[in-house]
């Protein structure tokens, strides 16, 4: 079950107050249509930009106002970034977001086989099933946003409800159980236990390895059981020659998980689909450029010697330039110093910055 966005109470007048208390869930909207933090941060600077250039006295309702501001860059995002997944090598997947520790069974009610099956959507059919049905936008402003009469824009969210319909697990595992059976499968998967492996695949199993061509990754998906377990027999050896270093278990997007530093020093994330007690689908991503922030983490928590530690550079900012109302850590002075008009920022700051973004 999709649980809609809450809505918030917005009496202020002050712009900077007004857009720093939407924020958060623009950022929810934008990385939902887009799938990546980075392309969603972008589009909700500008979104900022633009508002400050209305005439907000004349906005009776701001939140649905940059909703469709959001969600009219988004669209012009995704036309461009459908061609760029054109020619993707091997299987694109959403940049992971890993839920913090402690958080609230149902942080992400968008799960990572959700935002997969979003990009089996028309740019329109994602923007009207997100802005009614997750966002609890009325269809008056859906239509609005997208464009299209407010009948059209029914049709479009009844399609994309019935087209990601499969995509909902039937039988979920809870949190605990999900957690136990990804902690057996990292382990039989890095020891080479066939048996055991066998034993937590379904059998119509697939496994997605995204590598985007910038390191090894299966160029297409892994179907059926033997397929995945084939793949895993071969890996065996490299494990030996080269253990995984374990950086923690976690959700990822919604689904049980674990953060690992391969060989080559390559990171990534693997987040597992269960249903009825057996994995149905792998989603493994090693794509460097989704995998910023725990590309820092993976220096802080031990998996590279100090001498190796390095910080990661997140963004340009010029100096005396006006900084975002309501900003996460990344552009407050104390999550990081300032440096050749850049600024560092350590990774509990950069964490916190992208998390901040992404709840509610």
């Amino acid at each position: 079950m999709i649980v809609k966005e809450r809505q918030l109470d917005m009496p202020e007048t002050n712009p900077d107050t007004v857009f720093a208390r939407q924020r958060p869930r623009l950022v929810r909207l934008a990385y939902r249509m887009l799938g990546t933090v980075v392309d969603a941060e972008d589009v909700v600077q500008d979104a900022w930009l633009r508002w400050l250039a209305t005439d907000q006295k004349a906005v009776r309702e701001p939140a649905a106002f940059l909703r469709t501001i959001v969600t009219r860059l988004c669209l012009n995002e995704l036309k461009s970034a459908r061609r760029r997944r054109e020619i993707y090598i091997g299987p694109w997947l959403p940049e992971p977001i890993v839920e913090p520790e402690g958080a609230e069974e149902g942080f992400d009610d968008i799960t990572l086989p959700l935002m997969v099956a979003l990009e089996s959507l028309s740019p329109l059919e994602r923007a009207a099933f997100l802005l009614h049905d997750v966002f609890g936008a009325g269809f008056d402003e859906v239509a609005e946003a997208i464009g299209r009469e407010a009948a059209t824009c029914r049709k479009l969210a009844s399609r994309a409800r019935e087209r990601l319909r499969a995509a909902r697990p039937r039988f979920p595992v809870t949190r605990e159980r999900g957690l136990r059976i990804a902690s057996a499968f990292f382990a039989a998967s890095r020891s080479g236990d066939m048996e055991t492996l066998r034993s937590l695949l379904a059998e119509d199993v697939v496994a997605y390895a995204d590598g985007g061509g910038k390191v090894p990754a299966s160029p297409q998906p892994l179907v059926g059981l033997h397929m995945v377990l084939k793949r895993h027999a071969a890996l065996a050896h490299d494990f030996t020659v080269s253990p995984s270093r374990l950086i923690r278990y976690g959700v990822i997007n919604g689904l049980p998980g674990f953060i690992t530093v391969e060989a080559g020093d390559i990171l990534q994330t693997t987040a597992l689909q269960i249903e009825d007690g057996k994995i149905v689908d792998v989603y493994v991503t090693r794509n460097p450029d989704k995998l910023g922030i725990w590309q820092a983490k993976k220096f802080v928590e031990g998996a590279f010697r100090p001498s190796e530690m390095r910080l990661l550079w997140r963004r340009t900012v010029d100096e005396g330039s006006r900084s975002r109302p309501g900003q996460d850590p990344l552009f407050d002075d104390a999550g990081g110093r300032t440096c050749s008009n850049r600024k560092i920022f350590y990774l509990d700051e950069i964490e916190k910055a992208v998390l901040a973004g992404l709840q509610h």
